[in-house]
């Protein structure tokens, strides 16, 4: 099934690109790589997880959040791609970031989130090599922050 249909099977529409919240641009293109920018979870203006993860966010919610940021970085991707993501040839690298309380290791869990999503949307093409990192803070106290690595034809 295409992009399109598997996001319509699971209920979900793409939100509009979220601009960037500093100084940088939301996606850069070189050659047949679209590096897109770290994304938080926001949705309808607001973040859905902010804190850290467990004592602030629990893990759920945070699992959920992941999957909000790769909605809006697949949002900033179709912007980069004219909105055709048949041109998408493979999800090739996540980087996950996890606002953590000292000594949480579980981050994998919550990048979970935004992977298995990449994964029932483009199949095969969605499997990625990923990065999970814990962090003391993010942007806008954000609980995730993913980012993205896509090559496209």
């Amino acid at each position: 099934m295409s992009f399109e249909a598997n996001l319509a099977a699971l209920g979900l529409t793409l939100p509009a690109a979220p601009k960037p919240v500093a100084s940088y641009v939301p996606a850069v293109r070189a050659g047949n790589l679209v590096y897109v920018s770290g994304q938080l979870p926001m949705k309808d203006g607001q973040l859905m997880a902010t804190g850290p993860v467990p004592s602030k966010c629990t893990p759920e919610a945070a699992h959920a959040a992941a999957r909000q940021c790769v909605l809006n970085g697949l949002a900033v991707l179709g912007d980069q791609i004219g909105g055709d993501f048949s041109r998408v040839v493979r999800i090739v690298r996540v980087g996950a970031f996890v606002q953590s309380d000292d000594g949480w290791t579980e981050q994998p869990k919550v990048a979970n989130g935004g992977s298995e999503l990449l994964q029932q949307l483009f199949g095969e093409a969605g499997r990625h090599a990923r990065a999970a990192v814990g962090t003391n803070a993010l942007p806008l106290g954000a609980s995730v922050e993913i980012e993205l690595l896509v090559e496209v034809r």
